[in-house]
């Protein structure tokens, strides 16, 4: 008994020890604090108010965290609302993407799309499969046919991680669609799941430069010997932050991606805002003829919808010299577009929308008679089958989504894709935070949510008493106005 009591009692003194110890070492930690706010002259709130002041950071930086999971409703949070978000977990997952009582989203907003629905909808043995299309048919030594009306959009290796890259790849064969590579050219891991892909020359021209930064005919050559390397895209701009090259944070460029951007470990990878061999509509013309002839596959462009003259002024030379100097087809990004990091005020202030860039240049490609000779390849914010379906009415042949194929990875729209600290594994090259990402689990993910959008664009486009999802047209659609009223899609914006 009295060794039991004298144990108990060594326990309590040392109990006590301790606490007291963490005591002084709290009171001198927030000492040295209180000192180190009072004197620094940088942040007026830790001056005015030492120690307690820091809290402001703290709780700043976990209000978007509570905001996205207890105080935003449904359809509120931007860029993307629970709801849309909630929609791709379940169709990645393939779960139930049914909902209950009614609809939660407003019906009323102004420039949102009605869909028209026939008294006699498509019977499920009268609809037939979406009709595939081919680009740079007759113009191309090995032209290009896809069937899916949605891909993956442009994310380079570095932007994203490597067991990101697996996955999108893996998960683009099993669903066969595209991969675009992003600017920072190809790796290995692109290549890791054997499925389609687009090899996008961005303005550093990563992957494809010469010693000088001038586009390499070798090494594009060397690329476009990949059986996998189906077509060449050109990236003028992209709709998050149109006239501003690429960005990726030192924290981001290891030993790998260096070597691949031909860049330096450690060190910001910033592309330059513009191609500086491609000062004109006739420099471009001249650059996708080249590309083209060296590789033999379709060559198109990718650009942000700004100025309009561009289009008008691409479309008359084009009649000028003739088709065969035509892009094969033509990514149009939008203002609704997002990136890893990019200038605030570009992001709210710069480019036009897809919901008014999309009908104008369709409309024009009608008008100078080439749309039969240009695909059109729309991008910015078309993850849900809504939005798809009136991005392929309109005119679209396909759509892209960077972001849609990141939910179906497992992003939490934590809003830290421009540092190396994403909790999900997708946009950082922390191994630890890595080894949650498990590349062929959620290959199978991205899989089920490009079957899921082309199973719910196809019905859309039954209910509307049409076969397939392609032949969905303008006349299916209304757009409704700020009255509250809708107008048809094909008064709205119509067609030459």
């Amino acid at each position: 008994m009295d060794t039991l009591q004298q144990f108990a009692q060594t326990v309590i003194q040392w109990s006590a020890l301790t606490l007291l110890f963490v005591i002084g070492l709290l009171i001198l930690l927030t000492s040295i604090l209180y000192l180190v706010d009072r004197t620094q002259t940088t942040h007026t709130i830790r001056r005015n108010y030492p120690v307690v002041g820091r809290f402001r950071y703290w709780f700043e930086h976990l209000g978007t965290f509570f905001r996205q999971y207890f105080f935003a409703m449904d359809r509120e949070e931007l860029p993307f609302n629970r709801a849309e978000r909630s929609w791709v977990y379940r169709a990645a997952k393939k779960t139930d993407t049914t909902i209950p009582f009614g609809s939660t989203r407003q019906l009323n907003i102004p420039g949102d799309p009605i869909f028209l629905h026939s008294p006699f909808p498509v019977l499920v043995e009268q609809a037939t499969a979406t009709a595939p299309v081919t680009i740079g048919a007759g113009y191309c030594v090995q032209p290009y046919t896809a069937q899916s009306l949605i891909h993956i959009s442009g994310m380079s290796y570095g932007s994203i991680s490597q067991p990101a890259i697996q996955a999108l790849s893996e998960g683009a064969r099993l669903a066969g669609i595209w991969l675009n590579t992003g600017e920072g050219g190809l790796s290995t891991h692109h290549l890791s799941g054997g499925c389609d892909l687009v090899f996008q020359i961005g303005t550093g021209k990563h992957g494809v430069s010469d010693a000088a930064g001038k586009l390499s005919e070798d090494k594009l050559r060397t690329i476009a010997a990949q059986p996998l390397v189906k077509m060449f895209e050109i990236k003028l701009s992209q709709g998050a932050k149109p006239g501003k090259g690429g960005i990726l944070p030192g924290d981001k460029v290891t030993a790998e991606i260096a070597r691949i951007r031909g860049g330096i470990i450690g060190q910001d990878s910033i592309s330059p805002n513009a191609h500086r061999d491609i000062r004109s509509v006739y420099d471009l013309l001249q650059m996708i003829q080249r590309i083209r002839q060296l590789t033999g596959k379709p060559v198109g462009i990718k650009t942000a919808v700004g100025q309009l003259h561009f289009f008008t002024s691409l479309f008359g030379e084009i009649q000028t010299q003739g088709l065969d100097t035509a892009p094969d087809f033509i990514t149009l990004d939008s203002a609704d577009g997002g990136t890893g990091a990019a200038p605030q005020p570009l992001l709210d202030y710069v480019g036009l929308p897809l919901s008014e860039s999309l009908p104008l240049v369709v409309g024009l490609l009608h008008e100078y008679g080439l749309r039969e000779r240009i695909s059109v390849i729309a991008s910015g914010k078309l993850l849900v089958p809504g939005k798809v379906a009136w991005a392929i009415a309109v005119g679209a042949d396909f759509v892209v989504s960077a972001r849609g194929f990141m939910f179906a990875l497992g992003c939490i729209q934590a809003l830290q894709c421009n540092k190396n600290t994403c909790p999900t594994g997708i946009t950082t090259h922390n191994p630890m935070l890595q080894r949650g990402l498990v590349p062929q689990d959620k290959a199978i993910r991205v899989a089920n949510f490009a079957h899921e959008i082309n199973h719910n664009v196809s019905l859309i486009a039954h209910a509307c008493g049409v076969s397939q999802s392609r032949a969905l047209t303008r006349e299916h659609v209304r757009i409704i106005q700020y009255h509250g009223k809708s107008v048809p899609l094909s008064e709205l914006h119509p067609l030459p």
